[in-house]
């Protein structure tokens, strides 16, 4: 699939992928307000096969082709706090104290 990438010039490190050249329609306006202005970086030829430095070929190939963006964040910003253990339990039962 023919790919087009995006820097952010608000969020460092962070990129939008395409697959089609200046489409930006396709993207939700709270995510275009939060990445502000756009400068094209790369037009690249991208198969599940390529390795991608910081993302996962395939993944980046599923989410456009089902949205028709990819975001790609700075390696250290993920959403590491949905994945937090307090988060992946069932919620405490306000009627049960320890204490």
């Amino acid at each position: 699939m023919h790919c087009f990438v995006y820097a952010s010039q608000r969020k460092p490190d962070t990129y939008l992928w395409l697959g089609r050249r200046d489409d930006f329609e396709c993207i939700p306006e709270s995510l275009a307000l939060m990445l502000g202005d756009l400068r094209f970086v790369l037009e690249v030829e991208l198969t599940g096969e390529r390795k991608l430095p910081h993302e996962d070929a395939m993944q980046v190939l599923r989410h456009i082709k089902e949205k028709g963006w990819h975001l790609q964040l700075p390696p250290n910003e993920t959403l590491a706090t949905a994945n937090h253990p307090a988060y992946k339990s069932a919620p405490l039962d306000p009627h049960h104290c320890d204490h």
